[in-house]
């Protein structure tokens, strides 16, 4: 299916069933419609169906940038470190 690239609310959708298990873990795929669980999360794919949503983050700023902020996975730092201790 198609990876979702940002963070957003589905305003518009027709039977869309969305691929979690990078994030969550959770094997089924859920269901999205506007009036249960609107929110799309980046890094997830669209496994069935169709829709639109309203970006609400992206980057660091969308949820699976925030994990990866926390587990330190962004590498910048480690390339850093790494030089920091050669100069040694």
């Amino acid at each position: 299916g198609d990876l979702l690239p940002a963070d957003g609310v589905l305003i518009q959708g027709n039977d869309l069933k969305i691929d979690e298990s990078a994030l969550t873990g959770e094997s089924d795929h859920v269901r999205k419609s506007l009036d249960k669980d609107p929110l799309l999360l980046s890094g997830t794919h669209v496994m069935e169906g169709s829709g639109r949503m309203v970006v609400t983050a992206v980057g660091v700023n969308s949820q699976s940038g925030i994990i990866f902020t926390l587990l330190g996975a962004t590498g910048d730092d480690e390339d850093d470190d790494k030089r920091d201790r050669k100069g040694d």
